[in-house]
């Protein structure tokens, strides 16, 4: 699968996509990201992406011109399952892991990480959808980006190492996962002891599911 990330920040992806899981599913080749820095297509001795909001206002919004330069320049995978163009913006309609497993679906998906006060509305109408990753404001879509990049592509086979581990996760089943423990089975911390429950260490599987799945939170 492949990630096409627009930022006037690219530098902040270089971390992310050069360390564990992420980096690993580049080199069994399963996704490839490539990022591009909008001021590429900027106009102007200052590759100038931004402007102040016609009507006022305080802020700065990211201008069409750039954006859809650069959504015309990325090579389009065209085959039966087509790219996706996605916005980021917390005005679009909120990413869950549902969201997750339909962008798993396909080729190529092309995020436009916005900043400042946003883009320059005429933008939408080049883009597939507009997506929020949640009911709170960040610097711009970044950081967003790298959360649903990370949500979708760890979706592909062999991204983990033991795909039965995508199974029984949080919001498989519209629920969140059970509680977790490992050793030490005793833990003393203050003087008090916390013990792992009982029903894990018994070795009776059935007991186990059924206590699985009792814990599991709502």
């Amino acid at each position: 699968m492949r990630f096409d990330i627009i930022t006037i920040f690219p530098k902040l992806f270089d971390s992310f996509l050069n360390e564990s899981l992420i980096k690993k599913s580049v080199e069994k080749k399963l996704n490839r990201f490539v990022v591009h820095d909008l001021r590429k297509w900027a106009s102007g001795k200052h590759h100038q992406v931004d402007d102040r909001p016609f009507g006022g206002g305080a802020g700065m919004v990211l201008m069409a011109q750039p954006v859809i330069e650069a959504l015309k320049a990325i090579k389009v995978i065209k085959t039966k399952n087509k790219s996706k163009i996605i916005l980021l913006s917390p005005t679009g309609k909120q990413f869950n892991q549902k969201t997750a497993e339909k962008f798993a679906q396909c080729n190529q998906l092309i995020f436009i990480c916005g900043r400042y006060e946003g883009v320059d509305a005429r933008v939408e109408r080049f883009v597939d959808e507009k997506i929020s990753l949640g009911p709170f404001v960040l610097n711009g879509g970044e950081v967003a980006a790298m959360a649903m990049v990370e949500a979708v592509a760890r979706l592909q086979s062999g991204f983990v190492g033991n795909q039965a581990s995508l199974i029984e996760e949080s919001f498989n089943d519209g629920q969140k996962e059970y509680p977790h423990y490992t050793r030490p089975e005793v833990l003393v911390i203050r003087n008090k002891k916390l013990k792992v429950p009982a029903v894990l260490l018994s070795g009776d599987h059935q007991k186990i599911r059924t206590w699985r799945e009792k814990h599991k939170r709502k």
